[in-house]
């Protein structure tokens, strides 16, 4: 008797064990983990910038891309830097033609750096992120990279490198 009663309270045991352990690991009741990166993309729209485009001191860069995602996007950022060096970030297989009457072996007095996030509304699958970027009229003119990092709510991220001229 004493038997049956040590094998009926490790077996309830066990079951209140496993049923707790099932359910602390749980998911958010079927919710699907997001293992996709998100989308920058040009599509529908007339994407802006791109690559070689040349922009003017103390103009605008009229920014214009689709963000889409899965599940949920989260923000994005967007950088400008010097690319006095032609270095590359390996997101795009485009080179521009180099600027014959720019010296690259005299240094930057001034180059433009610019670094912004930007958020996303809550729940979106899609955004058109659209809007203009005030070029500073007394920086370097030259070679610069436009950077655009989409992250999604899950974390995952996407880049997308262009080279522009600012002249």
């Amino acid at each position: 008797m004493k038997t049956n009663k040590k094998y009926l309270s490790l077996m309830m045991a066990l079951v209140a064990t496993f049923t707790f352990g099932f359910a602390a690991c749980s998911d958010d009741d079927n919710e699907e983990k997001d293992m996709t990166y998100p989308e920058i993309s040009s599509q529908g729209i007339a994407a802006n910038p791109i690559d070689c485009q040349v922009y003017e001191r103390g103009s605008v860069i009229p920014f214009c891309y689709v963000f889409t995602d899965n599940q949920e996007l989260g923000n994005y950022n967007i950088e400008i830097h010097t690319n006095a060096d032609h270095h590359s970030h390996s997101t795009s297989a485009t080179e521009c033609e180099e600027d014959e009457d720019h010296d690259h072996e005299q240094p930057s007095v001034k180059p433009w750096v610019f670094n912004q996030d930007y958020a996303i509304p809550t729940g979106q699958k899609a955004y058109t992120a659209r809007f203009d970027i005030p070029i500073p009229d007394d920086i370097d003119a030259g070679d610069y990279h436009f950077m655009i990092r989409l992250t999604d709510r899950a974390g995952w991220q996407q880049l997308k490198a262009v080279a522009i001229r600012i002249e």
